[in-house]
């Protein structure tokens, strides 16, 4: 009985120990590959699937929109579903380089949340009748080395990278929510939070050290920005 009490012991104790190694292991850079991969095939290769958080309009009964005003709707929407798909390569590149490991964690959580950005949008725009665009690997794949890029330079212009981002996004979303037909609540409920998701997204990378950036790179990305908005929107 005595060796019995030992075995189960120490059985739990190695347990105990494999799940603490398992807690405390660092990501080595082919885990962040293969993470890294995992995203890119679960945001451009197929269907988002199921957020983690319920969909802020799921509750909203739809207007009745005329075909133009739907599909001046579903345009706005897939550009900020294509921006979506570009906030996920952009989030992974940055963690991908992360050198602090809580820097890391909240570039990831950040993702998470976008993510459920990317479905709620992907969702309404079939609500509407009409597909994501064709181009979202090309933004990925961008937005992907850009993160990576700027995360080489240090955590702090990374998070400061992110900070702005997040501020354009904010700007761009409100123009859109002005755009939007008035009696379409169910896009502008999306909006609505993606936009508060942002600001927050914004304040944090801010608050946990994130570098103002020069105007000469802010402008290069406004003007990347509207690259993307005049192809996406009928593509």
């Amino acid at each position: 009985m005595a060796s019995q009490k030992a075995a189960k012991y120490t059985c739990g104790r190695t347990h105990f120990a494999i799940i603490s190694f398992m807690s405390i292991r660092h990501l080595t850079p082919l885990d962040r590959l293969l993470a890294s991969a995992n995203n890119a095939l679960r945001t451009v290769a197929a269907p988002a699937g199921r957020p983690a958080r319920p969909n802020p309009a799921e509750h909203i009964i739809d207007a009745d929109m005329d075909p133009r005003e739907k599909a001046h709707a579903a345009g706005l929407m897939r550009v900020n579903h294509a921006g979506e798909v570009a906030a996920q390569g952009l989030y992974q590149g940055h963690a991908a380089v992360a050198r602090d490991r809580s820097i890391e964690e909240q570039l990831q959580h950040a993702a998470d949340e976008e993510f459920d950005h990317l479905a709620w949008c992907e969702q309404r725009i079939n609500e509407l009748g009409e597909g994501v665009s064709k181009l979202a690997p090309v933004w990925y794949a961008g937005a992907f080395a850009i993160g990576a890029a700027s995360g080489m330079l240090g955590d702090k212009w990374s998070l400061g990278f992110v900070a702005e981002t997040e501020r354009q996004v904010e700007t761009h979303l409100e123009e859109h929510i002005a755009q939007i037909p008035p009696a379409d609540r169910k896009t502008h409920a999306i909006l609505e939070q993606m936009k508060s998701d942002e600001i927050a997204h914004a304040t944090k990378a801010v608050a946990s050290g994130g570098a103002e950036l020069p105007g000469p790179v802010k402008l290069v990305m406004k003007l990347t920005s509207k690259v993307m908005t005049r192809s996406v929107y009928h593509l």
